[in-house]
């Protein structure tokens, strides 16, 4: 199959969503009013309250929500054939992240943007804020400790990569000062900083920075003392206002997600590169089953609960207009659905040109989640090929790519895990933790940092089953979240509730799947920690889903009522989210 074909058809699917099914979302499911006053003008603190231009808070969302998952995740799933993973990330963008993440914006802030677990609280049930909080706390945990070891081992197989990514980090924190005492737009600086970033690659691969000396030392490994490093850093930049890195580095980071599509997109034209592998892949008898397990390792990319803790935490705090809300969030993941068409490209067409035979990289479920992210800088590597870049440079442009899209998810997913633990902290009464930023921002730390120091591939290989599949029982969890609030307004549920039935169903599979792997498995971590941790998500997602379900039989029941009651009942709604 030409993969120039199949990369047309998706992407016309895609267009198509943002054109027709978006609008009939703004307009009939969540009704925006453009006089709206968003919390960003209501709270403006100039920290996290920042009334923002459409086009940076999408830069902001879109690399926040655009990480290594989009990226990991399907380059993994072709193992199961080209087929199910790309319909998956077609159906699961238009149909589902898109209502996810749009939706997770609009109910946030009609709630002086508070995050989806309180909004959890106030939407469902009293109740569901607490349970909600806690399988957001293991969301973060998880996710802040696989993308840990993704950039730490990303770092010690490509030390070229070194030097670029920490001239980000300056060129970001200037650009930030620029535009913020300028209050100019951030275009033109930040396409200059990705020059300078990208004129580092060469210098970085004649001095490749390496942590050897540091590890050999002080008797660790390297990749422990990057891991070490990595969640420093994410300390310090989760600390830091949004306007001074974060969304500058985001904007960068939004011009190489845009530079990085163009040269896989133009590869392919340029190439025209064939889909070797098959469609519906012959797997070993041993192998995990794709149904349920694709729509758990593709996570982001098809839709992820990750999306709702990033639109609910942070963007909601930056929308300048509540109309904003459906190019941030819907065309975000029409953004995001594009990197995992990119990445299945990748793994299955453009992999072929540098690493040789596709069946040698996916003959078994272990060997193609261990090489996943390799396969696709590899694949990257061989589209940029098509377009005269030398094969060298190419590979550490795709590494560049992915450690910093995964260090800007780290730094949003720190950032948030700090707001749920002071949430938390706030319901036990723990003053000293919900009022404190540094101990709060201790505790969001610890316990991934502990997770990912975890030696062999326990954190990638073993808890990425567990990550996507309670990622994916947060995005059912959020839309429930979404439905009851557009059942209460007397609107049509019915695209919120396909995707969230679907999901829920999914995912609560997938945990008894993965509770009887754990506690048949031979190792005493995953007997000891990892069967009691997904026993815990479990109970947790089935009480939720139990008040979800109670909620939304109201909320339906409430219908009559208010349609009875005509304006003056919607007006009422809309004077409660006040």
């Amino acid at each position: 199959m030409p993969a120039v074909v199949v990369m047309v058809v998706v992407l016309a699917i895609f267009a198509l969503g943002y054109r027709f099914y978006s609008p009939y979302l703004a307009k009939r499911v969540f009704a925006l009013d453009p006089a709206y006053v968003t919390p960003a003008h209501a709270y403006k603190d100039g920290i996290d309250f920042v009334p923002t231009n459409k086009h940076i808070v999408f830069s902001h969302h879109f690399i926040s929500v655009a990480g290594a998952a989009p990226i990991v995740g399907p380059a993994v799933a072709v193992f199961w054939g080209w087929g199910p993973a790309l319909l998956w990330v077609v159906l699961g963008t238009v149909f589902a992240a898109g209502v996810h993440d749009f939706g997770a914006i609009v109910v946030s802030v009609r709630h002086k943007a508070k995050s989806i677990g309180t909004l959890a609280g106030e939407v469902i049930s009293a109740r569901s804020r607490a349970l909600f909080l806690l399988i957001i706390f293991f969301l973060l945990t998880l996710v802040n400790a696989v993308f840990a070891v993704v950039i730490s081992n990303l770092f010690v197989a490509n030390p070229g990569a070194v030097l670029p990514i920490l001239v980000t980090i300056p060129l970001a924190i200037g650009v930030g000062q620029y535009v913020y005492r300028r209050r100019t737009a951030a275009l033109v600086p930040s396409i200059i900083s990705l020059v300078i970033v990208y004129a580092f690659i060469p210098l970085g691969l004649q001095f490749p920075i390496t942590v050897d000396p540091i590890a050999s030392a002080i008797g660790v490994t390297p990749h422990t003392v990057w891991i070490v490093l990595i969640f420093a850093y994410a300390f310090i930049a989760s600390r830091l206002p949004v306007w001074m890195l974060l969304q500058p580095r985001d904007y960068i980071n939004q011009q190489q997600m845009l530079l990085a599509l163009a040269v896989i997109l133009l590869g392919v034209i340029v190439g025209l590169n064939t889909i070797v592998a098959p469609i519906v892949n012959d797997v070993p008898a041993d192998s995990p089953p794709w149904f349920p397990l694709l729509f758990i390792t593709i996570a982001c990319g098809a839709i992820s609960g990750f999306h709702s803790l990033v639109s609910s935490g942070t963007t909601s705090k930056q929308l300048d207009k509540e109309t904003d809300a459906r190019y941030v969030g819907y065309l975000g993941a029409v953004g995001e659905g594009s990197l995992a068409l990119c990445s299945i490209l990748a793994c299955t067409a453009g992999v072929v040109a540098t690493a040789g035979d596709w069946q040698g990289l996916y003959s078994d479920f272990a060997t193609a989640s261990g090489g996943a992210t390799g396969n696709f800088v590899n694949g990257v590597a061989g589209f940029a090929a098509n377009l005269g870049v030398p094969t060298s440079i190419g590979a550490v442009f795709a590494a560049v790519v992915v450690i910093s899209f995964a260090a800007t998810t780290m730094d949003t997913g720190v950032r948030l895990q700090r707001y749920i633990v002071q949430e938390i902290a706030e319901i036990v009464r723990f003053k000293p933790l919900a009022r404190n930023l540094t101990a709060a921002t201790v505790a969001a730390v610890i316990v991934p940092l502990a997770l990912a120091m975890i030696p062999g591939d326990f954190a990638f290989g073993t808890l990425w089953q567990l990550f996507g599949t309670t990622n994916q029982l947060t995005a059912g969890l959020a839309l429930a979240v979404i439905a009851v609030w557009v059942t209460k307004h007397s609107r049509n549920p019915v695209a919120v509730l396909i995707p969230l039935v679907f999901l829920l169903v999914m995912t609560t599979w997938a945990l008894i799947i993965n509770l009887i792997d754990f506690v048949t498995a031979d190792e005493p971590l995953q007997v000891f920690l990892l069967a009691p941790l997904d026993l815990v998500i479990f109970v947790l997602a089935m009480w939720l889903i139990v008040e979800a379900a109670l909620a939304l039989r109201k909320a339906w029941a409430q219908r009559g009522a208010a349609a009875a009651g005509g304006p003056a009942a919607e007006e009422r709604a809309e004077a409660e989210e006040q």
